[in-house]
């Protein structure tokens, strides 16, 4: 039986619950909806360490983070790993392909794909200073060369005023087909166009947005400006010290203090999701017209989410829902994976680490021993089991560094600086309004939580741990030994 195609579509920075199939209230994505429902939906699915770096070396390598080692932010460090995601999937016969982000270094590392048709967003690191090995994205990005081409020298994603970790808002200065969405799905479909046939292919679509800059084209702007939307999520544990401090900070960590500012903020998000959608919608007509949809399995999921203001929050990094929880599905056209269970959900918590080996699953290809991810391919035909019950995150992030462990049902969070401690019951409050970590009833569940980050932290270098309790205040630097290793 002929190998299956397929696509993996990554967006960057889009939280678990702002999809139509998810409930949200306001957000549309008709064309995702679709999808979803043709599949198997992951609702507990985690970035373990969530932002871009360090949730793609998941990613690509499907280790854990203690492994890949990237366990912050960090640029300039070398991607140097003996088993990737596309590298194996090569050596099983398909050709792969990506078009958009990869966020590596150097720039045009390929990871074992055979082609990168490359755009990383605004990257700070490869446009000034000086750093050991240096590119330039104004050479190496694809995008930024075809940008400058269209319109000029000149051209820049900067030209809307806003900053790629910004909460500020407004649309797109020019044409829709300019727009880096656009070209990802025009590059995909070109990919289709000019692919061998006699080969299967993975096509990795690897989308830049709702990650800052919020600046959709207009129209989708208006689908949302007009609306009553729902507020962020304040609960009765945050502080506004932060927010009082930073909250006139186009590029805080806290989001701004101006209701109006919030309120464009969630407009600009939204407006990036919904036409990304649309995108998603084209590139999903182009599949079918090729006639090579039936022959497809789909993968859809994100590096990690954005608070949008939650808890005073803005950007990724976070313990909390916004930042680390994920949308993952898993559908198919009708002429592969038979057996996949359309219409349902799987509860079991997933990671970004268990993308690599389902892939290979599906490929019919050895999964190598490094991998420390699970397939989630035998849930697709089985999604009431239970392949893990609970997960590790972390992130170094200073002041703001956390460890947390998460379950189906609930969260305990440690601060690593301060010591602070956090427990959230996500099966009555799966927005996290309400702290727990003193309410007498849950001391047991607690305490068995904190054993078990315990555990996960035993050998670390850091030296979070003795065995028994938590040391806070250990160095945690955002990079382990293990990610520099030739």
């Amino acid at each position: 039986m002929p190998k299956p195609n397929i696509i993996f579509i990554m967006t960057d920075q889009l939280r678990a619950d702002c999809l139509g199939y998810a409930g949200h209230p306001d957000v549309k994505t008709p064309y995702l909806d679709t999808l979803a429902s043709r599949g198997v939906i992951f609702d507990h699915a985690y970035s373990a360490c969530p932002s871009c770096i360090a949730a793609r070396a998941a990613l690509h390598t499907g280790r854990e983070q203690s492994h890949h080692g990237r366990v912050g932010y960090e640029d300039n460090l070398p991607w140097n790993y003996a088993h990737t995601m596309a590298g194996e999937l090569s050596k099983a016969g398909y050709y792969t392909q990506c078009v958009g982000k990869m966020h590596v270094h150097p720039l045009r590392n390929y990871l074992g794909f055979h082609n990168v048709e490359l755009h990383d967003g605004y990257l700070h690191c490869a446009r000034y200073g000086s750093v050991p090995y240096r590119e330039s994205q104004f050479v190496a990005d694809d995008y930024f060369h075809w940008l400058k081409q269209e319109l000029g020298t000149d051209a820049d994603v900067t030209d809307t005023g806003l900053d790629c970790n910004s909460w500020v808002a407004r649309p797109w200065t020019h044409e829709e087909k300019y727009h880096p969405t656009n070209w990802v799905t025009d590059r995909s479909i070109d990919f289709l166009r000019r692919r061998d046939p006699r080969m299967p292919f993975f096509l990795m679509a690897s989308y830049l947005r709702p990650h800052p800059p919020f600046d959709a084209p207009r129209h989708y702007f208006d689908l949302y400006s007009g609306k009553d939307l729902r507020p962020p999520f304040v609960g009765s544990w945050e502080t506004d010290e932060y927010l009082k401090r930073d909250g006139r900070i186009f590029d805080s960590k806290t989001g701004p203090s101006d209701p109006e500012l919030i309120r464009q903020a969630q407009i600009g998000y939204y407006a990036c999701i919904t036409h990304l959608d649309h995108q998603i919608g084209r590139l999903i007509m182009a599949l079918i017209e090729q006639e090579v949809y039936d022959d497809t399995v789909f993968i859809f999921t994100s590096d990690h989410g954005e608070e949008l203001c939650d808890h005073h929050m803005f950007r990724k990094s976070r313990p909390y829902e916004g930042s680390c929880h994920i949308p993952l599905f898993i559908t198919a056209g009708k002429n592969v994976l038979p057996d996949l269970k359309a219409g349902t959900a799987c509860h079991s918590i997933a990671e970004l680490r268990d993308i690599m080996p389902t892939l290979l699953d599906i490929a019919g290809a050895e999964i190598p021993s490094s991998v420390d991810g699970c397939s989630l391919l035998p849930l697709t035909e089985a999604p009431d089991k239970v392949q893990r019950s609970w997960l590790h995150g972390e992130h170094s992030y200073g002041e703001f560094s956390n460890h947390w462990v998460v379950t189906e049902r609930d969260k305990f969070i440690w601060h690593s600086q301060s010591g602070t401690e956090q427990y959230f019951d996500l099966s009555s409050d799966p927005h996290e309004l309400s702290d727990l970590i003193d309410d007498p009833r849950y001391a047991e569940r607690i305490s068995e939580l904190r054993s078990r980050l315990i555990l996960s932290l035993r050998d670390r270098p850091e030296k979070f741990t003795d065995g028994s309790r938590l040391i806070p205040e250990r160095p945690y630097p955002p990079t382990l030994p293990a990610a520099t290793l030739p």
